[in-house]
């Protein structure tokens, strides 16, 4: 399985998934810059990224939890998600997402 993320620069990269990772675990071991702060208690928001139009309906409906988490971030699209709300299965095999802005390390 593979997702492909859009890193903050604009580069689009295709890296190798796992079943029951976190997509937000995925990004941040494959080393592309996302602050992650809480590990993925859905706490902090800084693992936002923009789900692709043509994956959204794909992704679990979002929590009250996290609805409320990306009502406190500064930039919402109706496509953002916290990463680390989704977890890798089959039928996400090829999703992609971009990170969003607040979400880079540093």
């Amino acid at each position: 399985m593979h997702i492909f993320v859009v890193d903050h620069e604009g580069a689009e990269h295709r890296l190798e998934a796992v079943e029951g990772w976190r997509v937000m675990e995925i990004i941040r071991d494959w080393g592309l810059g996302m602050k992650a702060e809480c590990g993925g208690a859905c706490a902090c928001g800084t693992c936002h990224v923009f789900v692709d139009s043509d994956w959204h309906a794909q992704v679990p409906a979002v929590t009250d939890e996290e609805a409320e988490q990306l009502d406190g971030l500064p930039v919402v699209e109706p496509n953002s998600r916290l990463s680390c709300q989704i977890l890798m299965a089959p039928h996400l095999d090829g999703l992609r997402v971009v990170l969003a802005p607040g979400s880079e390390v540093g």
